[in-house]
């Protein structure tokens, strides 16, 4: 729905885009006017995102991609082809992630720093290269999704919730290093969202994940997406450094 008016020519990068929250992300920019770079793992994932978007509306300005987000000129090559084709960059959606359950009896140290290096330093790495392109042109947005555990921590898999913790302070830090540039930098913390691999559990565990919401249900990716754009939209200029939850409540 076209609602956020501000992002129309927009260019937008979104990572993790193929699926879920990532790819109603790309799609509800897409609706909206802007022009969006979806980042996917791999090259199958991509066709297959692309070829969704182009059967919704074969003019969407939309070009996919797959580098290896820890491989620096992998990421380089993709931003100058982005701001090749599209003029700039305006907005990063830093949605690439990956959960983690693992208990501490199992951990090693190779899989805690696997946990982090997905869901910290490839936000780092594409937020200190993405930066320079937007202090250029005196304004841009840069989001990064965490999760509501970021809050409050949860029962096993630690290296996910201080994974996202990291992805918290270095939101809020960046918030205070890049607004001189006028760059606003904030996150969207999603409660449980029913995405394929919430869907994919038996109803009876859905159904009690949704009782201990306020709001009585989960959240969809849409609910996630909104409040993307909008953070991403000028009705959030006066915003950054800040960690919205989108939990229905979840939180206290």
């Amino acid at each position: 729905m076209d609602q956020f008016t501000s992002l129309r020519e927009k260019v937008v990068i979104v990572t993790g885009g193929t699926r879920g929250i990532g790819f109603e992300t790309v799609r509800s920019f897409l609706q909206n006017g802007a022009k969006v770079a979806m980042l996917g793992s791999r090259q199958e994932t991509v066709d297959h995102a692309m070829a969704l978007l182009m059967e919704e509306d074969h003019t969407y300005p939309v070009k996919g991609y797959h580098p290896d987000l820890h491989d620096v000129e992998a990421v380089q090559a993709m931003l100058k082809d982005v701001t090749e084709k599209f003029g700039s960059v305006d907005i990063l959606v830093n949605n690439a992630g990956v959960s983690d359950a693992t208990s501490i009896y199992a951990y090693d140290d190779d899989h805690f720093l696997d946990v982090l290096k997905i869901n910290v330093d490839a936000v780092f790495r594409l937020s200190r290269l993405v930066a320079p392109v937007m202090k250029e042109k005196g304004k841009g947005v840069i989001i990064n999704v965490s999760s509501m555990v970021s809050l409050y921590g949860q029962r096993s898999g630690s290296a996910y919730p201080t994974s996202k913790f990291a992805v918290n302070g270095m939101t809020k830090s960046l918030a205070r290093e890049l607004g001189k540039d006028g760059i606003r930098v904030n996150a969207v913390a999603p409660g449980i969202t029913s995405t394929d691999m919430v869907k994919a559990l038996d109803q009876t565990i859905i159904q009690a994940m949704a009782a201990n919401v306020p709001l009585q249900r989960l959240g969809e990716p849409q609910d996630i997406a909104d409040a993307i754009l909008f953070l991403a939209s000028d009705m959030a200029s006066y915003i950054t450094g800040a960690v919205l939850s989108v939990d229905g409540g979840f939180v206290g």
